[in-house]
């Protein structure tokens, strides 16, 4: 294991999201896999991360992709194995990298040993490993708990004659947490990949751990939610506090905790809660639960200067020691160059945006691809394999937008990602935004991350310093970072196409910051912006 610089490394440290279907392909089937990560280490470490979360890569039947394990403890052949991976921790641990890896712990895919001995019968050993319900006298579903992926959470089993519960595919049965030897199974599992290497957990879905076991029916929602899903999708229309979020789960995180402790890992959890912010504060409140957790406040259409305010102050006012994670992408969300930048987003507004997510407080995450710029791909319906588009189209058209494979070399067959034909096609505007060219220009988006990140490691309120808003016009964003001993750090971004110039008191007496790579200049307490320029100095005085 990779010696730690000091317990809270992880609060400094920049992630980097692989989703490995679509990452590299070592063996020409069409799909990424875990020799092809290897192959691409030393790629990532060249950003200047230093964490590589890697999304599932378990024996699974891939209805959900892998977020449906059928075997937590082995890899999917269409991956490789355990050598394989193996050899990747060891690749990345010389590389000073750290690796992440998914667990799915909520749900199972219908296919694992443990759900199909569930469902044999109501007497065998792990008959109440997962949530069975019987029907209502009518014989309709037990309540009115919706699925995420379309309809109710509820699917009837024809051998047990009764309902079992699924927050998502009805081929993925959600597990019974409230039984001991379910969470006793999952540490044991985490400690497995522990003892292999790893260095830590994203938790997948990780207020779904636990349900009300009384089975109340959710009350409608006061403000449909439509941060977590669609507009589209009725799960909106619930206030879900009684099928996730619930308060038995702070007390097995912190047996989570207790476990990565020993092996001084960390972990970062997925929070798709209604007020997900709150959830946030709570499961990584002192030194007890998660390290830290991500929501999907910063994931949404919405993007304003008051919107990211909004959003970082909430959680700032709510938590005590806890930290965020704060992702503008992944492998759930539409390309945040298009979602927020636009069907013609620029290159200076893919360096803006990467910029002020560094800036922010807590741990950045980044979506692969997002360092190249690339934009939300428009696939045809015959093209797609997300079971959210096939449901919701035309109206949602699902995640493969932002799944399509990773570019690499423009002039070889699609893209330098495989020899043969993807799992999702390659698209043509992203060829030219491919990492081979782009290593040819000093001043493209790849090239531009690389400094950043490296920039950000050198200014400790950054690192450490607490977050400060102030009050700017739209399209305006201004925040102070200040940390121990260290001047105020002070940046100001534009989040429009058009030029700003404005009176800003607040830089008056403050020195610019070079190496950060955006435009900005500043007259005495004026300051002009040119499209996603920003301005970033410190006070001369602490």
């Amino acid at each position: 294991m990779i010696p730690t610089q000091h317990p809270n490394w992880w609060r400094e440290a920049v992630i980097y999201q692989v989703y490995p279907r679509s990452f590299k392909d070592s063996n020409d089937d069409g799909i990424g896999d875990l020799r092809g990560i290897t192959q691409k280490l030393d790629y990532i470490a060249s950003l200047g991360v230093d964490i590589v979360w890697i999304s599932p890569f378990f024996t699974s039947p891939m209805k959900d992709f892998g977020y449906d394990v059928a075997d937590y403890c082995d890899v999917d052949p269409i991956f490789g194995s355990l050598a394989d991976f193996d050899a990747l921790i060891a690749r990345a641990h010389a590389l000073g990298l750290k690796i992440m890896i998914d667990q799915v712990l909520s749900h199972t895919a219908e296919t694992h040993p443990w759900f199909i001995e569930s469902r044999s019968n109501r007497h065998n050993s792990k008959a109440d490993w997962y949530v069975w319900a019987d029907p209502k006298p009518d014989g309709t579903p037990p309540n009115n708990w919706l699925s995420i992926f379309g309809g109710s959470a509820w699917q009837w089993d024809t051998r047990r004659c009764q309902y079992y519960l699924h927050n998502f595919l009805s081929s993925q049965p959600d597990m019974n947490f409230h039984h001991p030897e379910v969470q006793q199974a999952h540490l044991e599992n985490m400690r497995f990949w522990l003892d292999r290497g790893v260095d830590g957990f994203r938790m997948d879905a990780c207020i779904y751990h636990f349900h009300d076991q009384q089975l109340r029916d959710n009350p409608v929602a006061e403000k449909r939610n439509t941060v977590n899903v669609a507009a589209s999708n009725p799960y909106g229309m619930q206030a879900h506090i009684f099928d996730n979020s619930r308060p038995e789960n702070l007390i097995f995180l912190e047996s989570v905790r207790a476990l990565l402790d020993e092996y001084q890992a960390i972990s970062i959890g997925e929070v798709g809660a209604d007020d997900a912010l709150e959830v946030m504060a709570q499961y990584t409140e002192g030194d007890k639960r998660l390290h830290m957790a991500y929501s999907f406040n910063l994931l949404t259409a919405e993007f304003s200067a008051a919107h990211i305010r909004r959003q970082v102050e909430a959680f700032e006012a709510r938590v005590k020691d806890g930290c965020a994670s704060w992702s503008v992408g992944n492998h759930d969300v539409a390309r945040v160059n298009t979602r927020w930048g636009g069907r013609d987003a620029s290159a200076a507004f893919a360096k803006m945006i990467l910029t002020l997510q560094l800036t922010l407080k807590g741990t950045p995450c980044i979506y692969q691809g997002d360092e190249l710029g690339l934009t939300e791909a428009e696939l045809a319906y015959a093209d797609l394999q997300d079971p959210v588009g096939l449901t919701f189209w035309p109206e949602s058209k699902g995640r493969d937008g932002c799944r399509t494979p990773m570019v690499w070399d423009s002039e070889q067959a699609y893209a330098g990602f495989s020899k043969a034909k993807p799992w999702l096609p390659v698209p043509m505007e992203h060829l030219s935004l491919a990492v081979f060219e782009q290593e040819k220009d000093a001043e493209s988006v790849l090239n531009f991350a690389r400094r950043v990140m490296r920039w950000r490691k050198s200014i400790p309120q950054l690192l450490r310093g607490d977050i400060q808003f102030y009050d700017v016009p739209e399209p305006l964003l201004a925040l102070s970072r200040q940390s121990d001993a260290a001047p105020a750090l002070v940046a100001i971004f534009n989040l429009s196409p058009d030029p700003q110039s404005f009176e800003c008191p607040l830089i008056q007496d403050a020195i610019a910051l070079s190496g950060h790579g955006l435009a900005g200049q500043k007259e005495e307490a004026r300051l002009l912006l040119p499209a996603f320029g920003a301005w970033i100095g410190v006070k001369r005085h602490l």
